[in-house]
């Protein structure tokens, strides 16, 4: 019987050191994963951030109405970044923290496999004295072996099922909180890409409303003086060609004679 159950107890003990392995593993590569997604979106607002920058420094240098348009979406864009932070710093709390801390969660579950290890060693240990025990025959050092290996299987006994307990809550604990990660993860995008058409949509609209006709009035305004127009009359009519001139002439002749008839 104490065979079967040393076998029981190992092939247990290796079922739950996989699933601690199999969490270690993949919590891990999820860890760093996320850490990398956060990191880069932090990136990203710094790159809006000098987008944003250089935006207000061009509309500065244009038309009236395309630098109000420039300005109203940059104070959008710039807008969105303050949510793209708050999207970034959730993340880290909610999301990378909760998965880092399973670092020290499965240090401590390998803490108590390696108990129950140390327990059920000690068992296999004192089963394997008392065989030989036996093969000898003394009665007395039969008792005490026996005596030896009742303690060492109560003990093992009660470290399995405290591992058992353990590991039931590890794995209760362990879907909750991934249910829990990913649901925040999906809350906290779609607050922040939520926010993003809202201000995307707002931006839009303001280099929509840019008035195109306006700003071309006022640079071809300030292309020319006020008296282009009436300089530019003057010009042509000094540059036509004495031909033009001569007929010009003929024609006030013409009339001249006309009216005197």
């Amino acid at each position: 019987f104490t065979y079967f159950s040393l076998v029981s107890r190992d092939n247990q003990t290796r079922q739950i050191q996989d699933a601690v392995s199999n969490v270690e593993k993949h919590f891990g590569e999820l860890c760093q994963i996320f850490a990398g997604y956060v990191r880069k979106t932090a990136r990203l607002r710094d790159k809006a951030d000098l987008l944003v920058n250089e935006i207000y420094a061009y509309a500065a240098t244009e038309t009236p109405n395309l630098k109000v348009g420039l300005k109203n979406f940059a104070d959008e864009f710039s807008r969105l970044q303050d949510y793209r932070q708050a999207e970034v710093d959730r993340l880290e709390a909610k999301v990378v923290e909760p998965l880092k801390s399973y670092r020290t969660i499965v240090k401590l579950k390998r803490d108590d496999l390696k108990a129950t290890l140390t327990a059920k060693n000690r068992e296999a240990k004192q089963l394997s004295q008392l065989e030989k025990t036996r093969q000898r025959n003394p009665s007395d050092r039969h008792i005490i072996a026996e005596s030896e290996l009742q303690r060492a299987s109560l003990d093992a006994t009660r470290t399995t099922r405290q591992l058992e307990e353990t590991i039931d809550n590890f794995e209760k604990q362990k879907i909750k909180d991934i249910k829990n990660i990913f649901s925040e993860f999906i809350t906290i995008e779609m607050l922040f890409h939520g926010k993003a058409l809202e201000i995307y949509t707002a931006a839009y609209q303001n280099i929509q409303n840019i008035d195109e006709n306006e700003d071309l009035e006022v640079f071809r305004s300030s292309l020319y003086p006020p008296d282009y127009q009436s300089r530019l009359d003057i010009v042509r009519a000094n540059s036509k060609s004495p031909l033009q001139r001569t007929g010009s002439l003929k024609s006030s002749l013409r009339t001249v004679q006309v009216r005197k008839k």
